[in-house]
């Protein structure tokens, strides 16, 4: 079965192998941690397994007819997934995963960039992945590292962002939806105000890809980030999109095969973009089923799944903050958000929570999300975190309530 647009939603979790095939109680798994890794439908599956098992070969090299489907196959992904978010083929180079496209700009660019008493600006909702790199960067060059607060609504201070872009900064790095609070940023005003003090803003897209429209150009950063695992596709992938003016100018991040144009005995040149980053045997299978997870999205309609999954929170909010004991982080409104919430519930350890909703086949996720700085900022240790994805329900929202009253009742909170 495919999706198109005239698929019900309410139908679409039937596509989802792990949903179809494992039970609690004679319930399907009620799948709430899309944040952390969304489940993948059959025709991802599908895509892979007709690579491994008609068109195995190694890509961009041979001219036998195995290597030019599998070229074809590898390249038309990346030509699909660059049209989806308005980028283009040379600007769009796959990586591992996010965190591997933000250490690839933070180890070129930014080692080529930014300077003893420079200043790089993150915010205080950020993934690590977009704060360690940047650690790393800032200890090697003796650059500073500041970061933009946030309100006690759960949004970005940007009277503390101007304040900052007063002083000259070199790179603005921002999430585009918080993995924690479900934050919205305004991510294209940052990036005229970035730009406007002469800085390069660099985008995590983790959460924001697979959950609403997104369109580099009306943004116009310099670049994004953002992962196959949790936009329906595969582990191993990721996509780094970055201007390619500043692409050209950067070095390689890592070298030998494919990358290379020339090789002589003491130095080397490089091929065109975006071979130029990637480096090695390509993550073909991968490559190819992120394409078929964006072809999927893109059937469904992105603008349908921000709709579904906005309803859903809006849900959520409301009967998740009714529970006795129960306080939600974050922005009060779903119009806010991405398609999560995140909660502390009184007497409760979060990794408790997280245990006995999952052995009622509710799947959060407890922690710190890898977002400690954001902890300490709340003044929390962890919370737990229900995430939502297109496959889920107004059910499974209630499966979440009711079982936040069954935590509740376990561990004798009154």
């Amino acid at each position: 079965m495919t999706a198109t647009a005239s698929t019900p939603l309410t139908a679409v979790a039937a596509q989802f192998p792990v949903l179809r095939n494992r039970r609690f109680d004679g319930q399907p798994v009620a799948y709430l941690d899309s944040a952390a890794t969304s489940q993948t439908p059959d025709v991802v599956i599908d895509a892979m397994t007709s690579y491994y098992t008609e068109h195995r070969a190694s890509v961009h090299r041979g001219v036998y007819p195995l290597a030019a489907e599998a070229t074809d196959l590898y390249e038309g992904a990346r030509s699909r997934i660059a049209a989806w978010l308005g980028s283009t083929v040379e600007e769009t180079i796959f990586t591992a995963n996010a965190t591997a496209a933000i250490n690839m700009v933070a180890y070129t660019w930014g080692r080529q960039n930014v300077q003893r008493g420079d200043l790089v600006v993150l915010t205080e909702m950020e993934h690590h992945s977009n704060i360690v790199p940047w650690q790393l960067l800032c200890q090697d060059r003796e650059a500073e590292l500041a970061y933009v607060p946030l309100s006690s609504e759960g949004f970005l201070d940007l009277d503390a962002l101007d304040a900052l872009l007063a002083r000259g900064p070199r790179l603005v790095g921002v999430v585009h939806v918080s993995n924690v609070l479900g934050t919205v940023n305004p991510v294209a005003e940052i990036a005229r105000r970035a730009h406007s003090a002469g800085a390069v803003v660099l985008v995590d897209g983790t959460q924001a890809v697979p959950q609403m429209p997104v369109y580099l150009p009306d943004l116009d950063v310099d670049f994004y980030a953002w992962t196959g695992h949790k936009a329906y596709g595969p582990t191993g992938i990721g996509v780094l999109h970055g201007r390619r003016a500043l692409l050209e100018e950067m070095p390689p991040f890592i070298g030998g095969g494919h990358m290379i144009r020339t090789v002589a005995a003491n130095e080397s040149t490089w091929t065109d973009l975006p071979g130029k980053f990637e480096a090695g045997t390509s993550q073909i299978a991968e490559a190819i089923g992120l394409g078929a997870a964006v072809d999927w999205i893109r059937a469904l309609g992105i603008d349908r799944i921000r709709e579904h999954e906005r309803s859903l929170v809006a849900d959520a909010l409301e009967l998740v903050s009714a529970v006795p004991g129960v306080t939600v982080q974050g922005p009060a409104s779903a119009a806010d958000r991405g398609a999560l919430v995140s909660f502390t519930l009184d007497g409760a350890h979060p990794h408790d929570v997280a245990d006995i909703l999952g052995g009622l086949g509710v799947c959060v996720r407890a922690g710190h999300h890898c977002a400690q700085p954001l902890m300490r900022s709340l003044g929390v240790h962890a919370t737990t975190r229900a995430s939502f994805a297109v496959h889920n329900s107004s059910g499974d929202v209630r499966r979440l309530v009711e079982g936040l009253g069954v935590v509740r009742n376990t561990l004798q909170l009154g």
